[in-house]
């Protein structure tokens, strides 16, 4: 009955990571998606200020907030269809790591567009 018991109690540990592994990629995936959009609406304002320098870079760092919320949505995916525990682990990481990327990116096209915006009003 013991050798029972410590079965189920490893199962529900191996289950327990699995849902913790398929939470965090779930939420990394949810951040890149805000942090994207984000950055899309700081490259329409930069665009809208008529710095091209700035538009410009406001852009590429938006599509690359974009590319990393793709990143971490496949990641997210991948966490979610591994059978190994070790597979779902890497992959909730590489979710969160595609998170982070969105986020700079996103404050990058910030930035482009306030010095746009500091750019308009010399």
């Amino acid at each position: 009955m013991t050798f029972n018991k410590a079965l189920i109690a490893l199962a529900m540990v191996a289950a327990l990571a699995a849902c913790s592994n398929q939470k965090q990629a779930d939420e990394a995936a949810a951040d890149a998606a805000a942090a994207s959009t984000e950055a899309a609406a700081a490259a329409t304002d930069a665009a809208a200020s008529g710095d091209a320098a700035a538009a410009d870079a406001a852009q590429a760092a938006a599509d690359t907030a974009a590319q990393a919320a793709d990143a971490a949505a496949a990641s997210a995916d991948a966490s979610a269809a591994a059978a190994a525990p070790a597979a779902a682990d890497a992959a909730a990481d590489a979710a969160s790591q595609a998170a982070d990327a969105a986020g700079q990116a996103a404050d990058a096209a910030g930035q482009a567009a306030e010095a746009s915006k500091e750019e308009e009003k010399k």
